[in-house]
């Protein structure tokens, strides 16, 4: 009796706990891998035998022709939307069902990180997208370029330093170095150079902040996403204290700094404490170029001025400029990454762009001008293709805020009944990579995003900024200053393999998003002729 007991009590732990909670898209009728496949994948990903890449493609491949399907990201239930039409249409024309994101990070552990622009809801995140659009416009990226272009020749001058015909460089410490120092001047008014002053404070910061290698980061997004009020109870957090102190500190004291001594700064922080004054406004038309086809237009709601928050707090102001800081600390140098690898593997585009570059130096008379630098087409091809093939985001999420269905269209589909709180997935990294939308999708190729073909590229079937209006106001910034980075280096450089280069490259499968196993080794060897 007592091994039947035992038996009993096993089986029940192994159906309510290890297979019930993964056939939560099948009990709807939606289809989803099998529950074996569920816990391969998710095994795959806590052991870091695949990175998130990898498995989110994975699954983005099963039921090829259905427009989603159930998946798990680790143990939560997450509908992946597979279908451009249905992406628009849940996002863009029903925004109002998933206005919000799944909030991680606890404001009352972490209230810096907990007010970011990206985890706030409902009207509180509208009232804040609407405060702080304007201070992403084409004319307010403008104003800050000459800041990015000083960032990127002094990044540039670094290396032509070097006494060797070619230095070998591992880009993505150096370029994590520029996104700081860009960052640092531009959002903190703070001036750096990271490649030369290794361990300053500010760059010693964004390393802690943005670090989310290793098992132990994994297990704690596993606690915050099945258990948060299990990860409340033990204080389990994303960030060192020291991270939000730190930035903090530096704000406060900027602030404090500005006001008592009229200081004016084209950057982040001045254009905060404007909008602070209410009297940051969203251009109508100012006549600034806004070319670029990962460019996305804001929405209505960034644009409601009656939606502009007058009372930001100093933490209100913290918390938009840190997140600011994280995402061009991490994404934006890990697109810098694959733009560069890609360039020293395919040396045919990296000639093609170098004789752009030279151009426009020379119709600039030496000097690059922030319209010179947009109207480079070819420029914008090969970023374009770059967040095609590699997008910085490999997933986002939405979540269902009021109930919704989505309507049966094909055969054998049924209407799928969306409850408050079910998550969304939008798969980016699958969907950039299906052969429906992008054939032959592991060849990099920017003639797809040329005048001729861009056309042709399926409405919202290209989605590295996310879609609606909650995707990144930050896009037009991580633009232009790759596209700067780029620039600058390839007016100087050649980009060259060599014997640490990744190639062909590997995904690393230790961290949560994209990156290279081994690193990203290039060399930058000196050009006999330059501009």
């Amino acid at each position: 009796m007592f091994w039947v007991l035992i038996l009993l009590g096993l089986a029940t732990f192994i159906y309510f706990i290890l297979i019930k909670p993964f056939q939560y898209w099948e009990s709807r009728g939606i289809p989803q891998p099998t529950v074996l496949r569920v816990w391969y994948e998710n095994a795959r990903g806590i052991l870091q035998f695949a990175c998130q890449a990898e498995i989110i493609k994975s699954v983005y491949d099963t039921f090829p022709g259905s427009r989603y399907v159930g998946g798990y990201q680790f143990f939560k239930p997450m509908l992946f939307l597979k279908d451009p039409d249905l992406i628009k249409q849940l996002t863009v024309k029903d925004f109002d069902h998933f206005v919000d994101r799944n909030q991680l990070i606890s404001e009352e552990i972490e209230p810096i990180f907990g007010k970011n622009l990206l985890l706030l809801k409902g009207d509180t995140w509208k009232d804040m997208r609407a405060t702080l659009s304007p201070s992403f416009t084409s004319s307010k990226m403008r104003a800050m370029f000459g800041l990015m272009v000083e960032c990127g020749e002094q990044f540039v001058s670094y290396f032509q330093k070097e006494n060797t015909e070619t230095v070998i460089v591992e880009f993505k410490d150096s370029f994590t170095r520029f996104a700081n120092d860009v960052i640092a001047s531009v959002a903190f008014g703070i001036t750096c150079d990271s490649l030369k002053d290794r361990e300053n404070e500010f760059y010693l910061m964004g390393k802690k902040a943005t670090n989310f290698r290793g098992t132990w980061t994994i297990i704690k997004f596993i606690l915050m996403m099945i258990c948060p009020t299990l990860a409340k109870l033990f204080g389990i957090r994303l960030f060192h204290k020291s991270v939000s102190e730190f930035f903090v500190r530096i704000v406060k004291t900027n602030i404090e700094s500005r006001e008592k001594n009229g200081l004016v700064r084209p950057d982040m922080i001045h254009l905060l404490m404007e909008a602070r004054k209410g009297r940051l406004k969203h251009e109508q038309s100012d006549g600034v170029i806004d070319t670029g086809f990962a460019v996305i237009e804001e929405s209505n709601i960034g644009k409601e001025e009656k939606r502009q928050k007058k009372q930001l707090s100093d933490d209100d102001i913290t918390a938009q400029a840190v997140i600011f800081f994280v995402a061009g600390f991490e994404t934006v140098s890990t697109l810098m990454c694959f733009a560069v690898y890609e360039l020293a593997v395919n040396p045919d585009v990296q000639q093609k762009l170098r004789e752009e570059v030279d151009q426009t130096l020379k119709n600039c008379n030496g000097s690059l001008t922030y319209e010179a630098l947009l109207k480079m087409k070819y420029m914008d091809m090969v970023v374009s293709e770059t967040l095609r093939k590699w997008p910085t985001a490999i997933a986002i999420d939405r979540l269902c805020t009021k109930p919704y269905t989505i309507e049966a269209t094909r055969d054998g589909e049924k209407p799928i009944h969306l409850k408050e709180g079910d998550s969304l997935w939008l798969p980016m990294y699958g969907l950039h990579r299906d052969t429906r939308f992008y054939p032959d999708p592991d060849r990099f190729d920017p003639e797809r995003f040329s005048d001729e073909n861009k056309g042709t590229i399926y409405p919202y079937s290209y989605i590295p900024f996310g879609s609606g209006p909650r995707s990144c106001i930050g896009n037009r910034f991580a633009l232009l200053e790759t596209k700067t980075v780029l620039f600058c280096i390839l007016s100087k450089f050649e980009i060259t393999v060599v014997e640490k280069s990744p190639v062909p490259l590997k995904l690393a499968k230790d961290q949560l998003n994209l990156s290279a196993e081994g690193g990203f080794w290039f060399g930058l060897e000196q050009r006999k002729i330059s501009i």
